[in-house]
């Protein structure tokens, strides 16, 4: 099996579930989905759509971080928005995360997402 490790932070919100904040494998890292929780409350961050997309990046960047890389090593976005008429402020709120050349990404939109969330993103990062 190759190099394998499990990333975790106190920075982001701990796993709801069954699951890693990241594993990394050589030099790859997959980030699971963050929703808009505040790591310290474990709440939905108030705000609406835009606070909540911003906490997100936030939550993601914390995960990146913790496996030694930046937002800006991630390759691939999978977005997921509960309502798509959000989807400018996503570009919006990416275009201030995010430097050329941004990541490929996938935007699905869904009919919910847990504890209530609008948004919710998970990413693959090489380092």
């Amino acid at each position: 099996m190759p190099n394998r490790a499990v990333i975790k932070t106190d920075k982001a919100p701990a796993a709801i579930g069954s699951y890693s904040q990241a594993v990394k494998v050589d030099n790859t890292v997959y980030l699971s989905g963050q929703i808009p929780l505040d790591p310290e409350t474990m709440e939905i961050v108030p705000g609406g759509f835009e606070a909540q997309a911003r906490q997100v990046f936030a939550n993601l960047s914390a995960v990146c971080e913790a496996a030694n890389g930046s937002l800006g090593h991630i390759v691939k976005l999978n977005l997921y928005l509960t309502d798509l008429s959000n989807f400018a402020t996503v570009n919006t709120v990416m275009a201030e995360c995010f430097d050329e050349p941004f990541p490929a990404r996938a935007a699905v939109g869904v009919k919910e997402l847990p504890k209530g969330a609008l948004f919710e993103a998970e990413a693959v990062m090489v380092i």
